[in-house]
């Protein structure tokens, strides 16, 4: 008699997004949790999904640089770990706000703070169980060139400059033109 093996479907960070799902533009982020200009980064994208409602969505992917900061990985699995339960931008927001205390423990402690009913969560940490999913996030911003973080793609195109609201807000603007003019050129067609 074969036993069937129950597969577990876990939710990946590439298909996390916050924003409207058909919106025009969409606005993804390399960055870690532990990392001081992630955390204004994060500021600027809670102003710019504000600003462009309906126009952008937001994708964050996992890219933690351990050598500097090494509870980055941890932390990357937790807000992986929260997403099983849909509450990954609950936990994003709450990592970023307590990006000096991100031990397991404390980890544990925030995944609460965000709704994470999850009882196995502190031993899935502790034994990876998220691990590969940060891993390919982190070997697919290495792909694509990422060696300083926040690293920012708009419409898969790297974002170059400071990640200023303004800075942002003229490449959005820009890349809501680009769409505009393929619709326009759809519909003459």
């Amino acid at each position: 008699m074969a036993f069937k093996k129950e597969i577990e479907v876990i939710i990946e960070p590439k298909d996390i997004f916050v924003g409207k799902k058909d919106a025009p533009v969409t606005l993804m982020e390399f960055g870690e949790y532990e990392n001081e200009d992630c955390a204004k980064a994060n500021e600027v994208v809670k102003q710019l999904l504000e600003e462009y409602e309906g126009k952008i969505r937001f994708n964050f992917r996992h890219f933690p640089l351990t050598l500097i900061h090494q509870r980055s990985m941890k932390a990357g699995e937790a807000a992986v770990a929260a997403a099983q339960e849909g509450k990954f931008w609950e936990m994003h927001n709450i990592l970023f706000n307590n990006r000096r205390a991100l031990g397991t423990t404390s980890l544990k402690l925030h995944s609460k703070e965000a709704g994470v009913n999850n009882k196995k969560f502190l031993d899935d940490l502790v034994n990876g169980v998220y691990g590969w999913q940060v891993q390919d996030d982190l070997k697919e911003g290495i792909d694509r060139g990422v060696k300083d973080i926040p690293a920012f793609f708009i419409n898969g195109e790297r974002f170059v400059g400071k990640p200023t609201f303004a800075n942002l807000s003229s490449a959005i603007d820009s890349a809501l033109k680009k769409t505009k003019k393929k619709s326009s050129a759809k519909q003459r067609a």
